[in-house]
């Protein structure tokens, strides 16, 4: 397992297109923390502190068609958690969202009765996945490459 220290001294390994990864968290350490260990991984990493301040951004359309993930810390203060993951979700379904929640919070279904299942596919647009607390840095980051569409290959 690597440690979150050696992640961050590690060079910059790019993993995907450019494509943006939206991170709401409203603590500013954990915010700064995942972003940085993120950015490691990811070209473009966006931290805001609250769900207003994300749909705001993604009402932008050239955020909206760069967005290829959004990572949302819950509780979140505002817009509760399953409220903001329903909006996301009706405002850009394509877009899949991991939601760093309690074990408690992970029932088959959240308060919005918003079904989500505890493994779906690893590339399926639009997967709405929990990954509950405590959880390695190591599981943050297979899990954002793992649901960050992979671009199409144009053939002849």
């Amino acid at each position: 397992m690597i440690s979150a220290a050696a992640l961050l001294r590690s060079p910059r390994r790019i993993w995907a297109p450019v494509t943006t990864v939206l991170i709401v968290e409203s603590d500013p350490l954990q915010g700064v923390l995942r972003k940085s260990i993120l950015e490691r991984q990811f070209q473009d990493v966006i931290r805001v502190s609250d769900a207003a301040e994300a749909l705001c951004l993604v009402e932008q359309s050239q955020f909206a068609q760069k967005l290829g993930l959004v990572i949302a810390s819950t509780p979140m203060q505002g817009i509760g958690g399953p409220a903001f993951v329903a909006e996301l979700h009706s405002r850009l379904p394509e877009v899949p969202i991991l939601v760093l929640a309690d074990p408690n919070s992970t029932n088959s279904t959240n308060s919005n009765g918003l079904a989500h299942e505890s493994n779906p596919a690893p590339h399926a647009n639009g997967a709405i996945r929990f990954l509950p607390r405590p959880f390695s840095i190591d599981q943050l980051v297979d899990l954002a490459r793992q649901m960050i569409p992979r671009p199409k290959l144009k053939t002849a």
